[in-house]
């Protein structure tokens, strides 16, 4: 296995961001070829995100996922995309620099250039689903100068959303968007001053220095950004999620419908916010988050990867 971690190298600096110089990380969970024994699989490669709320990566929606994911005969990578202070557009950025390696190291690994999947959890989701959404507009453009490449290139072919972060309206997990826009929630900001990041008069500059950023609320609400370039996606939630309302979800598979945009949705009546595979090894202290009757959300996506039914 090609097991690695090493940085996202972005000048955010040059691209005009101010950025805590806390990289964003790659780390790949590459199956071995065999050349001379074996015929090529030309394997799926899964891009995961995972969630915390843009205030930590939950190590329970990262490798646990990308070994699951090997054991379906996928490749699979884990990006652990910047955090707050570190603001919008930072994390689109990292997820089409991530895009650009996995199809530069396509035939290398055995990968299926045409089936990039990329897959997120909760605020990781959103992560996903802001590259889902926006691979096709100018706000990319400026990284991808960077990168040298175009548009197409860094377009994921599906799309996987689990308990998503999806709308900044009513059911909005507002600590999220707080964190993403401005850096952090109002309580965070207050309770302590970002060295380098606040300024004296406590300006939020954890992003574009562009002052009030109240807008991106609207603009980083991702119902309102599906369009038709956006890809196929599977989507699950659970009902009683009480952390992000399952009305995120329901709204982000309303957008996929109003554009056309085939989608797979999956509801579960039980199950808290963070279930992650559902089983015994994503399972948090004192069996928390222990759901078995969630892990069949795996089997459903690997038949949605594949594009065929696999008993």
């Amino acid at each position: 296995m090609i097991h690695e971690s090493f940085e996202i190298d972005i000048d955010y600096e040059k691209l005009g961001l101010k950025h805590d110089c806390k990289k964003a990380t790659i780390t790949t969970y590459i199956k071995d070829s065999y050349p001379n024994d074996q015929d090529k699989f030309n394997r799926p490669l899964i891009v995961i995100f995972p969630g915390g709320g843009y205030h930590h990566h939950s190590v329970r929606e990262a490798e646990p996922i990308a070994i699951k994911m090997m054991d379906y005969g996928f490749n699979a990578i884990v990006v652990r995309y910047s955090l707050m202070p570190n603001t919008y557009p930072c994390q689109l950025y990292e997820a089409c620099a991530a895009m650009k390696y996995v199809r530069d190291n396509a035939a290398k690994w055995d990968t299926n250039p045409d089936n990039i999947v990329i897959a997120g959890f909760s605020a990781g989701a959103h992560v996903a689903g802001l590259l889902g959404t926006k691979w096709n507009t100018r706000e990319v453009d400026p990284i991808l100068k960077e990168l040298n490449c175009d548009r197409e290139y860094i377009k994921p072919n599906k799309m996987m959303l689990g308990y998503p972060v999806i709308s900044s309206g009513e059911c909005a997990h507002r600590a999220s968007f707080e964190r993403l826009i401005y850096g952090g929630t109002k309580n965070e900001l207050e309770g302590q001053r970002l060295e380098g990041i606040a300024g004296q008069d406590g300006d939020l500059t954890g992003g574009m220095l562009t002052g009030d950023r109240d807008y991106l609320y609207e603009e980083l609400s991702l119902e309102k950004c599906v369009t038709k370039d956006t890809p196929t996606t599977f989507l699950w939630h659970t009902f009683s999620d009480a952390s992000v309302p399952v009305k995120n979800s329901l709204l982000m598979a309303e957008s996929l419908e109003a554009n056309n945009i085939p989608f797979e949705y999956h509801v579960f009546p039980k199950g808290h916010h963070g279930s992650a595979l559902g089983t015994r090894e994503t399972a948090s202290k004192n069996l928390g988050h222990y759901e078995p009757s969630l892990a069949i959300w795996t089997k459903m996506f690997r038949n949605f990867v594949l594009g065929e039914i696999v008993l």
